[in-house]
């Protein structure tokens, strides 16, 4: 009998955590951290691989018999095998151990580092003005394919619930990770990431109407939206950091098992606490996305998360090949310039899910759009990776202020003027990241082309100031004519809307006397 009971033991257990909205929003964090990490995590090791694989290896292979000697090509880069004789796989680049050859040249053959200088920046630059353009657009990939699955992920939640799209999105997720650890190719790589956007959207969209549906009251819902954005912003973090370390010391797979891994615990999670077998439709029918597309309040809150998100996209792409060009950076600092907006991004993320309620969301996001602008154009005049400190930090922060108090606002929207089924919101503000993540990279690497990078970042920047009062619109947006009267019983004294703080002190009563 002990041995039949104690299963039995186990199911309320499992129940009582199924019922945990605090599970839920563990769930949806690990979620968000693993997608985000495979977002970033390519961001320092494509430009690089790219360079290897093709730049260098069509210039070695006019020489097959001395693969790590200079190259004899006329277009070859002004370095040798100092740069190749090292532990690091990306060749090109300086290792901290300096040139270990120093074999001398003439005009013909390039000449080695000689040793005053233990770096040397990337030659190349017609084949680097066209690797701008190449990384972006498969940067834009995800972003493009998560924006054409959005709305059709959306419906899939209405009809379905949120849990089978969830694990939908490990799945797919988890065969994009594998896909990046063996792919060797743009193709390949490029294809990858594409079927990463999809996995994305299936994991973004369930995930955040799964939070708002979980956590009804509004105030309580910032907060969770605040942690779990604090999963996104723990992804950014790692990812570029880690990829580039582990690229150059272990090697292009390293990363991507390690996240296949993850990605494996995090779908017997999902099996455990989200039970993706089950349909749970929503209860309330869902407004159609037409009439919330319709809305100029959660137009306005989807432009203001399409536009912030815009300036860190467009630096993913083009920042690594800048530093390349101008700072002659090692590989490892490509990802650890991103290390300051990362860790910032965390702290705001977090900081404002929940002083954003208080302060007003509009003013949270009005100010971290403007200084969006303000960092994007201190980014130019940074001369090494520690002048880009303070401006990528002051961005990750300002994006933070604005992702925790816009994504929330969506769902308050939807509370006030339509019905409160969240799956098609939370697609429409998906499509606004991808938006600025599709946008962003696939447009930055043209205008840096045609421009130069500094007036890449003029361009955003002053984008984001001038977007920045329009903001002010979602001071005190008004109900619905249907809402009116369910909001006037709750708060008589506000036609317009129900404040935050009253709104949490009324609902609850009520709710206890339909119980009585």
């Amino acid at each position: 009998k002990p041995l039949a009971t104690a299963p039995g033991g186990c199911r309320p257990w499992l129940a009582t955590g199924r019922a945990s909205p605090r599970l839920v929003l563990v769930v949806v964090f690990v979620a968000l951290l693993l997608d985000n990490i495979l977002l970033t995590v390519v961001v320092p090791i494509v430009p690089t691989f790219l360079y290897t694989t093709e730049y260098e290896g069509a210039n070695s292979s006019v020489s097959p018999a001395l693969p790590e000697a200079t190259p004899a090509a006329p277009r070859a880069p002004p370095f040798s095998s100092g740069f190749d004789n090292t532990t690091a796989p990306v060749r090109g680049f300086a290792s901290a151990v300096g040139p270990l050859n120093g074999t001398g040249s003439s005009p013909g053959h390039p000449p080695s580092s000689p040793p005053g200088h233990p770096r040397s920046c990337l030659q190349g630059g017609e084949f680097l003005a066209q690797e701008n353009t190449r990384v972006g657009l498969l940067f834009a990939a995800k972003a493009l394919l998560q924006l054409l699955a959005n709305p059709w992920v959306g419906l899939l939640t209405n009809r379905i619930g949120y849990h089978i799209p969830m694990f939908l999105g490990f799945t797919i997720m988890f065969l994009s990770t594998v896909m990046f650890a063996f792919s060797g190719t743009y193709t390949l790589l490029f294809i990858a990431r594409a079927l990463q956007g999809v996995g994305s959207s299936f994991s973004s969209v369930a995930g955040l109407g799964l939070l708002a549906s979980v956590y009804p009251d509004d105030s309580e819902r910032g907060s969770a939206m605040g942690i779990a954005l604090g999963g996104l912003a723990l992804g950014v973090l790692i990812g570029a950091p880690f990829g580039s370390i582990m690229y150059e010391f272990v090697g292009k797979a390293s990363p991507f098992l390690v996240l296949a891994f993850l990605a494996l615990l995090d779908g017997a999670l999902q099996l455990c606490i989200l039970q993706p077998s089950r349909i749970a439709p929503e209860s309330a029918r869902a407004t159609p996305m037409s009439t919330l597309l319709r809305d100029p309040y959660i137009l306005v809150a989807a432009g203001a998360l399409c536009f912030s998100n815009m300036a860190v996209a467009m630096l993913e792409p083009t920042l690594p090949i800048w530093m390349l060009q101008t700072m002659c950076s090692p590989q490892w600092q490509l990802g650890m310039a991103f290390l300051p907006a990362s860790i910032s991004y965390l702290i705001g993320t977090n900081l404002f899910g929940i002083l954003a309620n208080r302060m007003g969301r509009w003013l949270c996001s009005m100010v971290g759009m403007a200084v969006v602008g303000i960092s994007l154009l201190c980014v130019p005049l940074a001369t090494n990776i520690y002048g880009l400190i303070g401006p990528n930090a002051g961005l990750g922060f300002a994006i933070g202020m604005v992702d925790s108090s816009m994504v929330p606002t969506m769902g308050y929207l939807v509370d006030l003027r339509h019905t409160s089924a969240y799956g098609t919101v939370y697609a429409i503000a998906d499509v606004a990241f991808c938006a600025g993540f599709a946008v962003g990279p696939s447009t930055g690497g043209a205008i840096v082309r045609a421009l130069g990078f500094p007036w890449l970042m003029v361009v955003v920047g002053v984008l984001n100031v001038a977007y920045a009062p329009l903001c002010w619109l979602l001071r005190s947006p008004p109900a619905a004519e249907e809402k009116m009267a369910i909001l006037s019983q709750e708060c008589p004294m506000q036609p317009k809307s129900c404040a935050p703080k009253e709104a949490q002190q009324e609902f609850p009563l009520t709710e206890t006397e339909n119980v009585e």
